[in-house]
């Protein structure tokens, strides 16, 4: 829909006309552009990276994520545990306000306290509120009192039992802390009118055109030479869903930074070996950091499905033929212009703690073993099988394809079919996809989160494939009570094993992030969940 001219002159004059009231010596705005659009600003429903990356700038929790120094404290300045591991006990800053709101005495954002702690953690729980996020504290915490505010600083969580990653979860979007008093008046619009700690507060969306975030002047945040962050006066984010446009617009200098390239762009800004083009040196920043993301193919493993009981798949020698079939060094050279590392070490991906490239030892490219694997299962040269049909999604079509073309080599036929994401998903939920492509991103820096996804008593999601090997549960089991980081480590590689053993997934690469990034921008870094980071972004005035 074209939008008004008059609505595009207002909110640009309304957002430069804002910054000189508030700043008259300088206008430093961070703009960037979010494709598929943002649904809400209430963190309890930060369930997708767009999402996420706008509540980030709004909102703070407990702990969060440091890029080499792992989970540190947020809203906590520290915490203490039980020697049981059952409580934790976290001491609260006493610097942190939240943004001014006309729910608050005056309009003046209050001092936050240990009581919304508690209040935010319940809100996740509370059936009422409907947040996709519930799970993260399902099973994990104390029935009766998860979640206590001692006194205005002091917050404590009681866990059912222990759990190592509970600080992790504390990280995550959906648990950041949110005024109890702007939810209630807001109501159902507090994520189009949100309210919370963070370095940026809510300014003005235009559905469809623009997101204005200003800088929160109260934020308790300072660099190491004492001045406050963040140094930005304002943040825009746009809504092209185009992403030809987008790239457009930030060649011609109205975007800082884009996350991701375009397969379309891929080869004019790329070599094969993932280096900038010397044309474009000096230009742009090419910014690449792992990701905490694993790409798969999946096999659904529920015997009791008529779907599996009468397919070949059903035979562990056979997927392991597929996966010893699949170049994905060729993979990431080819189609990815080496954007990623070849999943060859099992289903938790590189960059992650305790993470260890000799074990577990993955599938590397054998096509003489593949075939000799055929041929073990009772197909040889794939004599006897009907073609499989791998889904996948339209922007790894390409990638399915070659899978085939692979697979083909060896005497397997594979069609590739492609849909929406939100089909796909309902399809492997309701088990109608016996192979398809799947996705597995951390939500919080530990290999639990990557092998929940093959706990047989674990639903889809997470677990996708309905993998269900007693072993590896108990496994899964006594990792959760070890307390000691390396030996917890050395189980999960075990379980890594178990699940690369049996095939139930056959892990392809390990994600990178990649961001093209305007050379005036300063600050701007790139981290293993790909979180957005402008606390310490400095960009020119403008």
């Amino acid at each position: 829909m074209a939008v008004p001219q008059s609505r595009i002159i207002f909110l640009s004059l309304w957002l430069l006309t804002s910054c000189a009231d508030r700043d008259a010596k300088r206008h430093s705005i961070f703009r960037y552009n979010q494709p598929e659009g943002i649904a809400t600003l209430d963190p309890a429903f930060a369930k997708n990276q767009a999402v996420i990356w706008a509540t980030h700038q709004l909102f703070n929790s407990l702990t969060e994520v440091h890029p080499t120094r792992g989970i540190i404290p947020s809203l906590a300045k520290g915490w203490s545990v039980s020697a049981d591991h059952l409580t934790y006990t976290f001491l609260l800053r006493r610097d942190v306000y939240f943004h001014d709101h006309p729910a608050f005495s005056g309009g003046k954002g209050r001092q936050m306290i240990a009581a919304d702690v508690a209040y935010s953690l319940r809100r996740i729980v509370d059936p009422a509120t409907a947040s996709p996020g519930g799970w993260i504290f399902h099973g994990r915490v104390d029935r009766q009192r998860p979640f206590s505010a001692i006194n205005d600083s002091t917050f404590i969580l009681r866990l059912a039992q222990p759990f190592p990653p509970i600080l992790g979860i504390l990280s995550m979007q959906y648990c950041s802390i949110v005024p109890k008093e702007v939810v209630e008046m807001m109501g159902r619009d507090f994520g189009r009118h949100p309210c919370g700690t963070g370095p940026f507060r809510f300014g003005q969306w235009e559905e469809g055109l623009a997101l204005i975030f200003y800088q929160h002047p109260r934020y308790f945040e300072r660099d190491s030479a004492g001045r406050r962050l963040p140094y930005l006066d304002a943040v825009k984010v746009s809504f092209l869903d185009n992403k030809a446009a987008e790239f457009l617009e930030f060649r011609q200098g109205r975007l800082d930074f884009v996350n991701d390239i375009d397969a379309n762009f891929k080869d004019e800004i790329l070599s094969l070996n993932g280096d900038l083009k010397a044309e474009w040196e000096g230009r742009i920043i090419l910014q690449k950091q792992p990701y905490m993301n694993t790409e798969y193919l999946g096999v659904l493993q529920d015997t009791s499905s008529p779907l599996l009981r009468t397919s070949p798949l059903r035979q562990r020698t056979l997927r392991l033929a597929m996966s010893h079939a699949i170049d994905r060094q060729k993979m990431i050279l080819y189609l990815r212009n080496s954007i990623g590392v070849p999943a060859i070490n099992g289903f938790v991906p590189y960059g992650l703690p305790g993470f260890d490239s000799a074990r577990p030892k993955g599938h590397v490219y054998d096509p003489v073993l593949a075939r000799q694997l055929l041929v073990e299962a009772g197909y040889p040269g794939g004599r006897g099988l009907q073609p499989f049909t791998l889904y996948t999604i339209p922007i790894y079509a390409e990638m399915g394809a070659f899978v085939a073309r692979q697979l083909e080599e060896i005497g397997i036929l594979v069609r590739v079919e492609a849909m929406q994401r939100g089909s796909l998903l309902e399809r492997i939920a309701k088990q109608q996809a016996l192979f398809f492509r799947g996705s597995w991103i951390a939500d919080y820096p530990d290999a639990e989160n990557y092998l929940s996804v093959f706990y047989g008593p674990n639903p889809a999601p997470p677990n996708y494939t309905r993998t269900s090997l007693p072993a590896f549960d108990l496994l899964y089991q006594k990792a959760l009570l070890e307390t000691v980081d390396t030996a917890r480590y050395a189980i999960y590689r075990r379980m890594d094993q178990m699940v690369i053993d049996q095939a139930s997934v056959i892990p392809l690469w390990y994600d990178m992030v990649i961001r093209l990034v305007r050379p005036d921008v300063l600050g701007f870094h790139p981290n293993a969940l790909n979180l957005l980071e402008l606390r310490t972004v400095q960009v020119p005035s403008r």
